[in-house]
């Protein structure tokens, strides 16, 4: 958890999250867009925006958008693509500088899910929210996340099946229970929650294995192994990735639930 909960981190990871992750993410952003429903004047505040795929989203339907992160140079990437109707400030989700009640909808997409208080991240999020205002949140459905992450995850649970691995995002772990995840919503004020589950896959392809510690970075596993696990690991998706023609296609399941402000 250290490492995902400092900005620093993001910062040096910026350029490489507006790239592949967010071209990755842009998919699940246009479901919960598309779910939310939104009116044309609604004001929208995304939270933990990363490289901005939601707040691209919103923008190209004509909303006026706060994008926040506590990233200053995910919250610089954002601002830089000078986007209609978008504002980009640093701000710590977990902490909004924001006045209660101020936005009609509230989106943040697979962020939340990290803040080491993941509920002042909810409670946050209702405390904005104008009532009866939308709320709409990503988070992985397997609690060993997506795309590489959950490649890594589920190979080294066959190769190694003996290994200990810290819970590092408790509130993804949480919310892969659709009933604890309710919950959590109701108890934040964000009630007559739906959820619906999107799909998309993620390609790793034969050339970013190449560079297995910039590619598995995100990955809470990857870190605990030994250099002999991580050969024995990577030689096994070396070989997925041949018999596939080159490639890996990894299914990765996100639930959006939808709820609206108390």
């Amino acid at each position: 958890m250290t490492k995902i909960a400092d900005p620093a981190f993001w910062d040096d990871n910026a350029p490489d999250y507006r790239g592949v992750v967010n071209d990755f993410t842009a998919f699940y952003s246009q479901c919960a867009w598309e779910m939310a429903s939104l009116p044309s004047d609604a004001t929208v505040l995304d939270i933990a925006a990363g490289g901005g795929a939601l707040t691209k989203v919103a923008s190209a339907a004509g909303h006026r958008v706060l994008a926040t992160d506590f990233s200053p140079a995910m919250v610089e990437s954002i601002a830089a693509l000078d986007l209609p109707g978008v504002t980009a400030q640093v701000m710590d989700g977990q902490d909004l500088d924001l006045p209660d009640a101020s936005f009609d909808a509230a989106f943040s997409m697979f962020g939340i899910m990290l803040f080491p208080d993941w509920r002042a991240g909810l409670r946050e999020l209702s405390r904005i929210l104008k009532p009866g205002g939308t709320a709409c949140i990503g988070t992985w459905k397997e609690p060993g996340g997506a795309a590489v992450n959950l490649l890594v995850d589920s190979i080294a649970k066959r190769l190694f099946p003996g290994l200990e691995v810290d819970d590092p995002v408790p509130g993804m772990t949480e919310w892969s229970d659709r009933g604890r995840f309710l919950d959590a919503l109701d108890i934040a004020g964000l009630i007559d929650a739906r959820f619906e589950e999107v799909t998309s896959d993620f390609t790793v392809e034969l050339p970013m294995l190449m560079e297995p510690e910039k590619t598995f970075q995100f990955s809470p596993v990857w870190p605990v192994l030994d250099d002999d696990q991580k050969a024995d690991l990577l030689a096994e998706i070396r070989d997925l990735a041949q018999r596939g023609g080159g490639r890996i296609l990894v299914s990765s399941a996100a639930i959006i639930a939808l709820a609206s402000k108390r």
